[in-house]
């Protein structure tokens, strides 16, 4: 069994810590503008006065956390739906493998829904480079969240990998607590939701069983497919698509990130669809009859981008934006003139927003749109309809 002390270092904190950490942010003067900025309602020490005054993880997310998505939900959204979760056990564990397209929303949204169907939250993992200040460390492992070690020299990067997986199999098959975690690192910035090989080695390295079958059997995977009507960083995406293109050595700061984060909180998202597919089990029998290790790991991530793409909801201006890319009407069917009107009017204001290459970013903010009715036709045929 593994010792938690092993985890010091990646683990949310627990409810015996919080009030430790709280002191901490109080006096952080960052933390207090961000707070103003959340919550404008309430002064700073009327808000430090309720945190004094939570007692665990769990009251802190219900009463700080959820609060603020569900108002995010509510001023940037047309409304969130979800489906599947029916068929899952509340009772159980899962890993949550999604697509991934905000910093923070997604498993943000994900856990107002658990809560609203009577699930725990989900630990969340997050990767160390958007932790830019030491009290967003603090604030999101008080939020269930777990650290990814990213951008290590190679030694250090598999002892924070094995780390990490023993971590995760750990919590889920000991603790008992389900995780949450993108099916990359980083997010699909081009809307071409592909399962990372990489993370697929990772979560194998703690397995005991020689079966690569059976290890992942242990995980319980649930493919979960995340669609946004609209991305509100799809043109900070197609900026950077352009500084790569125009410099292949560009590499975005913290700054950006912090744009980006903010970005996605404060903009428009029109409908927003969670779809939960069945845990992946029987269908990993089949790994059995693979040979080679690596194929093994591109079946898996085959499997699991098959249940995304199956799952992922497509909105008019996906079906629009393929249109448009290929130059036909095959899909008009699946939108009315003032929807395809209204997709239009969003990308020339999104467009309005950077300054650039206008054809190129057109372009992409495009692709990003239509890639999930590519992925939709590679899997169902090509004369998909919903």
């Amino acid at each position: 069994m593994a010792k938690e002390l092993d985890f010091e270092s990646i683990r949310p904190y627990k409810d015996h810590e919080i009030q430790q950490v709280f002191e901490r942010l109080k006096k952080e003067t960052s933390f207090l503008e961000l707070i103003g900025f959340l919550y404008p309602e309430l002064s700073s020490q009327n808000f430090i006065d309720k945190m004094m005054q939570i007692k665990s993880i769990r009251q802190f997310q219900q009463e700080v956390i959820s609060p603020y998505v569900k108002e995010i939900i509510k001023n940037t959204t047309k409304g969130v739906t979800s489906e599947g979760l029916d068929k899952l056990d509340p009772n159980e564990s899962y890993l949550y493998i999604s697509n991934h397209r905000d910093i923070v929303l997604d498993p943000a949204i994900l856990n107002v829904i658990m809560f609203e169907h009577g699930f725990d939250t989900t630990e969340i993992a997050i990767g160390d480079n958007l932790l830019i200040y030491p009290w967003i460390t603090d604030l999101v492992k008080l939020n269930r969240t777990f650290i990814v070690k990213r951008n290590l020299p190679v030694r250090q990067m598999m002892e924070s990998s094995t780390l990490l997986s023993k971590y995760i199999r750990h919590t889920l098959t000991e603790v008992g607590h389900s995780i949450w975690i993108a099916q990359r690192e980083g997010r699909s910035k081009d809307g071409n939701d592909r399962t990372q090989l990489s993370l697929l080695k990772m979560l194998n390295i703690s397995g005991e069983d020689e079966s690569v079958a059976e290890n992942f059997k242990q995980l319980k995977i649930v493919p979960v497919s995340i669609s946004y009507e609209y991305d509100p960083c799809d043109y900070l995406k197609a900026l950077e698509f352009q500084h790569k293109r125009d410099n292949p050595d560009y590499i975005k700061s913290q700054d950006d990130d912090l744009q980006h984060m903010g970005a996605g909180l404060r903009g428009r998202k029109g409908r927003v669809h969670f779809a939960f597919g069945d845990p992946i089990s029987n269908e990993l029998d089949e790994l059995k009859d693979v040979k080679n290790k690596n194929e093994k790991f591109e079946f898996l991530a085959g499997l699991i981008d098959t249940h995304v793409h199956e799952n992922y909801h497509l909105w008019p201006g996906n079906w629009v934006a393929w249109d448009m890319i290929n130059d036909t009407d095959e899909y008009k069917d699946q939108y009315t003139k003032e929807e395809k009107e209204v997709f239009i009017n969003y990308i020339e204001e999104h467009l309005d927003r950077i300054e650039g290459d206008r054809d190129f970013l057109r372009k992409t903010l495009l692709e990003m749109y239509a890639n999930p009715v590519v992925n939709k036709r590679e899997i169902l045929g090509r004369a998909v309809i919903e």
